[in-house]
């Protein structure tokens, strides 16, 4: 396993990091969610993501309990907060008493005294920038959060958000989690250029669009059992992929990856990872044997011609 800074801070993190985005404490049973977890330990992975709000808690208490038997310095804890956590006025947002709560019981759900990276999930219009940026930095400063980050924002709101950063001396934001993938380059063309200017690192999720770039799926009615095309949050996402230009690319890409000899889905990481902004791409493996081939995308670097070859399969 190979690792990256976050950002432009001292912080390192694998290349290849595990989620628990509708898996933990969803379709995937608590045991095989801890050996998952073990296994990515094992190999090397010290990034490990999750959020308040997947499984409504089940996902954080799930990866706390596998990473409690570990020396607490050996990895790196990010959680989100945001999504409704109840159904009462106060049980979301990213209002300062919805942080503060909401980062307490994080910390309990984990079991840690700290939380390594702590994202603003997405954003609330219904709070000011300025509100939820002073209550991260307070956390920060009482040592409750190391470090803070923003999730799903468009180049201009993480401009904002960095505007007020600056202006009010706060710590500074030092990752953005976006979607990026082969077939989702936007953050390429805005995000991608503030945030080098400003330090951020990308840590990107979906970079296999929810299975499709692992060559999986032959068509697009096709659902396989136990994966997370059978949850009803799970079908929707991975509906959204399932497209026939989508999976025609991906046929084209597959036969791509096996001149490189490489499996599609390294393929498709090392492609997420061949910028050097991306800090770290998030995998949501199901089992063990899922993490420890994604892990094998660490450390893959092909030429500009091979990419040049890839870049021509994506603009026809």
């Amino acid at each position: 396993m190979q690792y990256r800074k976050l950002g432009n801070t001292g912080l390192k993190v694998s290349e290849i990091s595990l989620g628990s985005w509708l898996t933990y404490g969803g379709y995937v049973g608590k045991d095989q969610a801890i050996r998952t977890i073990d296994k990515a330990y094992s190999l090397g992975i010290n990034f490990f993501d999750t959020a308040n709000v997947y499984s409504h808690g089940e996902a954080e208490r799930i990866v706390g309990e596998a990473l409690a038997k570990y020396p607490r310095s050996s990895y790196v804890l990010a959680t989100k907060v945001r999504g409704p956590m109840g159904t009462l006025p106060n049980d979301q947002g990213l209002s300062r008493k919805h942080i503060t709560e909401q980062c307490e019981a994080s910390l309990r759900r984990l079991g840690v005294d700290y939380i390594d990276l702590y994202y603003c999930h997405y954003p609330d219009p219904d709070t000011s920038m300025e509100e939820t940026l002073r209550a991260i930095d307070d956390l920060t400063r009482q040592g409750k959060i190391l470090y803070a980050g923003v999730s799903n924002m468009s180049a201009a709101e993480i401009w904002r958000a960095v505007s007020i950063t600056e202006q009010q001396r706060f710590h500074p934001i030092v990752a953005n989690q976006p979607l990026y993938n082969i077939f989702a380059r936007d953050i390429e063309s805005e995000v991608i250029p503030l945030s080098r200017k400003h330090g951020i690192g990308q840590v990107v999720y979906s970079p296999l669009a929810q299975g499709v770039l692992t060559g999986k799926y032959a068509s697009v009615t096709e659902r396989l059992p136990a994966s997370r095309s059978v949850t009803s949050e799970g079908s929707e996402t991975v509906r959204s992929w399932l497209k026939e230009e989508l999976l025609t690319k991906t046929k084209r890409l597959q036969g791509l990856a096996s001149e490189f000899g490489l499996p599609l889905s390294s393929l498709a990481l090392a492609w997420t990872l061949r910028l050097p902004e991306v800090s770290s791409a998030i995998v949501g493996a199901s089992r063990p044997e899922q993490i420890e081939a994604n892990a094998k995308a660490s450390g893959i670097r092909l030429t500009a011609e091979q990419w040049a070859y890839v870049d021509r399969i994506l603009s026809e």
